[in-house]
Parts: C-alpha cells; structure tokens; sequence
C-alpha cells in the first residue's frame, strides 16, 4: 500500500511537471494566430467551406476554458483535425519566377514552446508546406496586385458587440495586417506586441466608445496615413466643437494658416500667425503627446498634419487658449461650433498655371487636369524653369505631363505585391517607366522645380517620383506623408471602414517611400513670420533656386 501511494505521488508530481500553465492572455495570442494562419493557409478553410467567423465564436468558450499549454494544443488539434484533408501539394514548394521579399515573413510564433506542443507545431508546419494556392475566399488580388479583402461580414448593427465578437474585431484585422499590409516590418511597434497589448483593450472594452478608441488605436498602429477610421464614437471622444481657423504646428505651437469660417475667428480676434502655445491649460505637445496613438499616420509630419481635429476640438462652445502674437503673450476664451455652422470661404478658382516674374513657370498640380497639359506646355515651354506645387493631389495627369519633360523613358518605381500563393511573403514586380512613348521631339530642356510637404500624399508622391526621373529636378520643401502604394479596404465588424497601402513602393535603388517620404534635396519649412506676413516661403525658394 505503501509502495502505490509513492507511485500514486510520483505519478501525480510527473504530470504536473508535464503541464505547462498557460495565461489567459497567451490563450488569445494562440487563438488569434492560429485562426488567422488557417483562414488563409489551410485549404478547406481558404475555399469557404466554413463560417470562419462563427468557427471562432465557438472555439472561444473553449479556449476560456483551458489552463495548460497542453490542454490547450489538444484543444487546436481537435478543432483542427475537423477541418477536413489537407492533401500533399507538390507545387508548394515551387519557386516563384519573380525575386522575394520577404523582410514582412516569420512563421516563429509556430515554435512558441511556451504555447504549442511539439505535436501542434508539426501539424502547423504541415499546412504551411501544404497550403491554399492562389487566390483564397477571403483574398483576392485586382488590377493593381494589392489585395482585395472579400467576404467579410459586417456586421452592421455591432456598435458594441459581446466580448468574443470585439475579440474577433481585433483577430481579423491583426491577421490582414500580418499577411498582406507590405509594410509591417516598419512599424514603430512590433507587430507581435501589438496583438498582445490590444487584447486586453478589446476584450475589456466597457462601453462603446473605448471599443472604437481601441479601434482606433489598432488602426494607428500600422503608422500608415492611408490609415484613416472614424466613427460617431471616435469622433465623441475628440469633440464635436471646433474652433473656427486652420493651423499647422510649428516648434509646438498651433499656428493659424486659414479660417474655417473667417467671420468667427473675426469675433474672436483669431489672426493669420497668432502661435497658439497651450488649450485649456494643456501644451499643444503635451496634447499631441496625449492624442498621438489615436491619430493615424506615417510620421510626424503627417501626425501633426492629421491633427487637426485633435488640439482644439472639445465637448463644449468655449475654451481656452493661451497665444503669443507680436512678441506678446495673451490668454483669451474663443468660441467654437459644430462644423456645420461655418460659412466656406468663398475663394476665387486657383489658377492652373502662370508665368511668374523672371521668366518662371508655376503649375498648380492640385487643379491641372489632362486637357490642359498641352496647353499649358504651349505656354510655359519657354519658360527658363517650371516649378510643380504637389503640396496637393494631382489629377492623373503625371504620365501626360512626363511626355513634355523627358526625351525617352525612364524607369522611376519599383513595388512589391503579396505573393498569392504564400500569405505573408511578397513579390518584386517588374519596375515602372514615366516619359514619351518614343523619344521625344519636345523635351523641356530647363530646370524642373518640385514643391512638397506634408499634404503631398500617394498619389501625389508617385507623381513626385515620376518627376524627379528627369534630368534637371530638384525637389523643395520637407518630408512627404509617406503613405504610396494603392489602397485596400478592410471592414470592421460593424460595418466601420478603414484602408492600408496595398503595395510596396520604392526608388529603383531599392530606396522605401513609405514612412520616410519622397527624396527631398532642399529642406524647408513655413515659419511663423512668413506666415504672418502672407509669404509661401517655400515657393520663394524655388524662385531662387530656378534664378541661379
């Protein structure tokens, strides 16, 4: 007797050694992967044999349940083992005819041995080598290569849905993100950390609107300007108020640059260059600071760009701020307003392009269309420089222009596109050519002068790009919003929409756009007094550099 209870102990403490407890937050982790890997990898369910998202609906409860790595596994096992063959693919292991890119691909998290046993990662690395070819029920890819997220409910009454559906809210996203956004090895933040820190903000969401913060915050995440997302809660939290100017942030401080409505701002004495340093008693670096994670965008630039209903907006008709103007200082209350009480400044048509003094041409590539090009090079040819203002988006008419400015094709882009037979990994496509179809009787032989900033976005940085293969270019201003490449839509449930660059762009020298902008040759910025004083200290510049 004596004897069995020892074995009995031994036996009991062996097993306890065997199980490998598992947090609830590492639970969800394995859940998320796993059911996103499979929704593209495995075959059965890549062909939309299944509801996916009812599949993981069901396994949660599961899930919840668990308190080993070993129960756990089983767990996957079972659930995985239901999902029909998964029949050898022999042209899996093919390689593509075009060069990989693979910096956005890791397949690590299978070898998590805190999580997964031995016999669960075999089964992973099974489907990984037997995998869904081609395009998937869930992913598609169009004209332009970048994918096209398809069948997804929405969901369209899920303001705030239960626990488990938020959860799937997060999964869903995480997953295209983490297969098919070219960018996620850029952003500031790990992507692997990103799931395990929003976890605990969806699942413990309380009500609805930090539930579309947190959406928000996922979102933001991705450090993408195209990123945009807004509900009727995002916009709760940041105010419906607004005061009545438009500004940019210079050294801290909310520089008014244009009016919403010109008569408000009139009644509050709201001027061109008043340097707004504090709102409410709050710095506006201290607000950005605060407000910065739930204001998509690829960098700080476009950060401060996209602030704009984030430093003066509020709750109320009144705030406070604090100003300097005229090397004085000044604490007023202003009034805002419900956006749709501003009366649009009524603002004659901006000229397509001109003739300035010495001989200089201006095209305002922001209201330029493709008619005009020809016209517009009948009038300015001559010019001894033409300066391009892309500090707005073009209207396609880059490919035309470019047959006036170059006197034979040149390569100007270089992208990368998701490999359909291998979620995760990418592909070289072949490069891009800007110029005339032949060579050119035309050429402009003068100097070519391009304008950017922050609002130069996409499009209008691929047109940038187009430019600047001329001979003769030299591209003004600061860093662009660093966000090219053609968008993809994903849909939260819920129906909330939101987009990601959909493919890679580069230079030909391999040199990214995104996040970091255009190649920028003279840096420089708007300053407080040139602003006061009416001046566009960058176009000033390009005058200078076309005199020399």
């Amino acid at each position: 007797m004596k004897k069995l209870i020892i074995v009995l102990a031994a036996f009991i403490m062996q097993s306890a050694m065997a199980s490998t407890p598992v947090t609830e937050i590492q639970k969800l982790e394995a859940t998320a992967r796993i059911w996103g890997f499979l929704k593209y990898y495995h075959p059965q369910v890549a062909k939309g044999k299944f509801n996916w998202d009812q599949k993981l609906i069901d396994l949660l409860p599961e899930v919840e349940k668990a308190t080993t790595k070993e129960e756990l596994s089983t767990l996957y096992i079972k659930w995985m083992d239901g999902l029909g063959e998964v029949p050898v693919c022999k042209k899996c292991g093919k390689k593509p005819k075009e060069e990989l890119f693979e910096k956005n691909f890791s397949m690590a998290w299978m070898q998590d041995t805190a999580a997964f046993t031995p016999e669960l990662t075999k089964k992973l690395q099974y489907i990984e080598a037997n995998r869904h070819l081609g395009e998937s029920h869930y992913a598609g890819f169009g004209g332009a290569d970048n994918v096209t997220i398809k069948n997804e409910p929405e969901y369209k009454d899920f303001e705030y849905p239960n626990a488990h559906y938020r959860l799937l809210s997060l999964f869903r996203y995480w997953n295209i993100v983490e297969y098919y956004f070219p960018y996620k090895y850029q952003t500031d933040q790990k992507w692997d950390d990103v799931l395990t820190e929003m976890i605990p903000k969806f699942r413990d969401a309380g009500s609805a609107q930090p539930y579309h913060l947190a959406m928000l915050e996922l979102v933001a995440s991705i450090d993408d300007s195209h990123g945009f997302f807004v509900t009727d809660n995002t916009n709760k939290y940041f105010g419906y108020y607004w005061a009545p100017v438009k500004f940019s942030i210079i050294d801290g401080r909310a520089v008014v640059t244009g009016y919403y409505d010109e008569e408000k701002a009139k009644k509050d004495d709201l001027r061109i260059g008043d340097a707004i340093t504090h709102v409410n008693g709050m710095s506006v670096n201290d607000i950005l600071a605060e407000k910065s994670r739930y204001i998509p965008a690829s960098n700080p630039g476009g950060r401060k760009r996209n602030a704009y209903f984030g430093i003066f907006n509020g709750s109320t008709d009144k705030v406070t701020i604090n100003f300097e103007r005229d090397a004085s200082t000044a604490t007023k209350d202003i009034t805002r307003f419900v956006k749709k009480e501003f009366t649009a400044p009524k603002d004659a048509a901006p000229e397509k392009y001109k003739i300035l003094d010495g001989n200089i041409g201006y095209i305002n590539m922001g209201v330029l269309e493709v008619p005009d090009v020809h016209d517009m090079f009948e009038k300015l040819g001559k010019c001894k420089a033409l300066v391009f203002d892309i500090r707005n988006y073009p209207n396609g008419t880059m490919y035309e222009i470019s047959r006036y400015l170059m006197e034979e094709k040149k390569v100007f882009v270089h992208f990368t596109r998701p490999d359909p037979n291998y979620p995760g990994k990418y592909l070289w496509l072949k490069t891009y050519s800007t110029g005339p179809r032949g060579k050119s009787p035309y050429a402009y032989t003068g100097k070519i002068i391009v304008m950017v900033n922050e609002t130069t976005q996409s499009h209008a940085e691929f047109t940038t790009m187009s430019f600047q293969a001329g001979d003769n270019v030299t591209t003004i201003g600061s860093q662009t919003a660093g966000a090219d490449g053609n968008v993809s839509t994903i849909v939260f449930p819920g129906g909330y929409k939101t987009w990601i660059s959909g493919l890679g762009v580069f230079y030909p020298d391999g040199t990214p756009t995104q996040r970091l902008g255009v190649k920028v040759d003279i840096e420089i910025h708007p300053t407080v007094a040139g602003i006061k004083a009416g001046r566009d200290e960058v176009l000033e510049k390009a005058i200078e550099v076309a005199d020399q």
